[in-house]
């Protein structure tokens, strides 16, 4: 749990840091909602919100050219409905700092309806303010999306690439005979097990249990769980922790059991890295992110198994409904192929397969 803790404490900092351009009542929003939020969670609420307090002094007239921590809970309890559809239909497109270009899709944008829905309803439970024009957002529909995936033939050839190194420019070759093997085990890792990124760089040289052929990891919400994995898994595991039997990890890194080249515990960040480096070379056309891997094996687990529960609970979904949703059009695909398996009249040949 030390890594977790670590977590924590970085995402306390980071979130001090986004209220500095909040009015000061943001700070009493956060602190009220601690109790029932992940720290990620109201970072994540904080990122919405410091978009829409510089969307109301860029774009409102009543606000325009102001500072954002001048704009006051009475002003805001003023807005209506049609300002905050008016937010909405802002970020789908905008330029932020530097001229950046921002784009949001329906996940994003019903994140934000969220997010403004969470921070009026509580200074309107507070007692604070008695008009809350969030309350009449309509959360915005979700359209399914295919899900992306790796296919088999290409979960081979992106193991083969990142054992050989082939196709890597000179520069990355340079790098990659320091990483291969930790690079290898990682991926295989991912791609055996299904776990989620921020999972994986939190494990410990704890956590890993040989003897059983498994790991420890902590889900969302700090629950533990036993992860099972094959013998691909365990070799690729293998030849890394022999490797790493022999590094000398920076202060406070010692328990980490992915280290990065400067001997720390790799990053999230390091990782999405490194998949899209090695997978871009695979499927230039697939934007493949350490989620994509997870999905990867879920597919896998749900193709090869049809349990959907079991899927679920490998997974670490706490809704059976979540994995249900994901894998929808495989279940389809499924019962399409189905429909030819009972045969009524022996001599009537199947006209689909």
């Amino acid at each position: 749990m030390e890594y977790k803790e670590q977590v924590d404490r970085e995402n306390i900092l980071h979130l001090r840091s986004l209220c500095k351009i909040l009015p000061d009542y943001a700070g009493d929003y956060f602190r009220g909602i601690e109790h029932r939020t992940a720290s990620r969670t109201r970072i994540a609420y904080a990122y919405d919100l410091t978009i829409f307090f510089k969307f109301l002094v860029a774009e409102h007239p009543k606000f325009k050219g102001r500072e954002t921590v001048s704009i006051t809970l009475t002003e805001l309890e003023q807005l209506h409905v049609t300002d905050l559809e008016h937010f909405l239909e802002y970020v789908k497109y905008y330029k932020g700092d530097a001229e950046q270009e921002h784009m949001n899709g329906e996940r994003a944008i019903k994140r934000k309806v969220s997010s403004l829905k969470s921070f009026y309803n509580y200074f309107i439970q507070t007692e604070r303010i008695t008009k809350n024009p969030a309350a009449l957002l309509q959360t915005p529909k979700l359209h399914d999306k295919n899900i992306i995936r790796l296919d088999p033939g290409e979960v081979a050839e992106l193991l083969d690439l990142v054992e050989s190194g082939d196709k890597l420019t000179q520069k990355q070759r340079s790098y990659h005979e320091k990483t291969a093997v930790r690079d290898l085990a990682l991926i295989t890792l991912l791609l055996g097990t299904g776990i989620r990124v921020s999972e994986c760089v939190g494990l410990n040289l704890t956590d890993y249990d040989e003897r059983e052929g498994c790991i420890r990891v902590f889900r969302k919400g700090g629950k533990e769980s036993t992860v099972y994995f094959g013998d691909e898994v365990m070799n690729a595991m293998d030849m890394y922790l022999e490797q790493r039997r022999h590094l000398i990890p920076a202060s406070g890194h010692e328990e980490a059991l992915f280290l990065s080249l400067q001997m720390k515990r790799i990053s999230v960040r390091s990782v999405e890295k490194l998949v899209k480096k090695y997978t871009q070379l695979v499927t230039g056309y697939k934007k493949i992110t350490p989620h994509k891997l997870r999905s990867t094996y879920g597919t896998s687990l749900y193709q090869a198994t049809g349990d959907i529960y079991l899927v679920a609970d490998v997974l670490g979904h706490s809704d059976v409904n979540t994995t249900r949703k994901h894998y929808a059009a495989i279940a389809e695909d499924q019962r399409r192929q189905a429909r030819n398996k009972v045969r009524l009249r022996e001599d009537e040949a199947p006209k689909n397969t």
